[in-house]
């Protein structure tokens, strides 16, 4: 496991404050089924053998890990600007004795070359992100993303229930409206088509506790 760094701008942490980052784990391993949605998106990236795949926004490293262990012979890459979150999962990682590469940089900003991933997962990041942010984290993605490769996204995503609307309101509250009114309206699959994916779909739907999560797909042009 090793680790490079990138300068950064601020950011919003997990659950907003960094005091708050030691119920992030128990929070959505607890009342947001985590492992159920997460292995739902690992299945639908379909890795093959010798791939390059990066879990954007990696955070604690839990989507990390599932990915390496399920798929040993890729190459798992993560990367997250918090570097409180980056050392607990660096933690988790060597517990596991698993070699991955974690970078702390911005999404925005992504710190590697053109054309070096055949796949991009993400998990809850993209709440964190005004508009702008994700538009500009789309482009750098297609630009890292190799002719027909893959961006799996697992985010809050449109209610489609009254309920679901009103269970989102503390996450909003929490996470700030300007970036989270994108999510709640459904505007993920528009901002990454106008990025210039291809194939955007809502793969699925969980309703949680806290509102209504959608895992996306997108494919990048051949």
């Amino acid at each position: 496991m090793t680790t490079t760094s990138n300068t950064q701008e601020r950011f919003i942490p997990a659950l907003s404050y960094h005091v708050l980052t030691p119920l992030y784990d128990p929070i959505t391993q607890t009342l947001l089924r985590e492992e159920t949605w997460k292995l739902r998106l690992i299945a639908e990236a379909t890795l093959q053998k010798g791939e390059q795949v990066l879990d954007l926004g990696c955070g604690t490293g839990t989507l990390t890990l599932m990915l390496k262990q399920q798929h040993p012979e890729t190459t798992v890459v993560g990367l997250d600007a918090d570097p409180e979150v980056l050392a607990r999962a660096h933690k988790k990682l060597a517990r596991a004795h698993l070699e991955v590469t974690l970078t702390q940089g911005r999404a925005t900003d992504l710190p590697y070359l053109n054309t070096s991933f055949d796949c991009v997962v993400s998990s809850l990041l993209f709440h964190h992100l005004n508009e702008g942010q994700t538009r500009r984290t789309a482009r750098e993605v297609i630009r890292v993303l190799r002719p027909g490769g893959r961006l799996l996204v697992a985010d809050w995503g449109k209610a489609d229930t009254f309920l679901m609307r009103l269970a989102f309101f503390p996450i909003q509250l929490l996470d700030g409206f300007a970036t989270t009114q994108k999510n709640v309206e459904g505007a993920l699959p528009s901002l990454f088509l106008d990025a210039g994916f291809e194939e955007v779909e809502t793969i699925e739907v969980f309703h949680t506790l806290f509102g209504t999560l959608s895992l996306y797909q997108a494919r990048k042009k051949s």
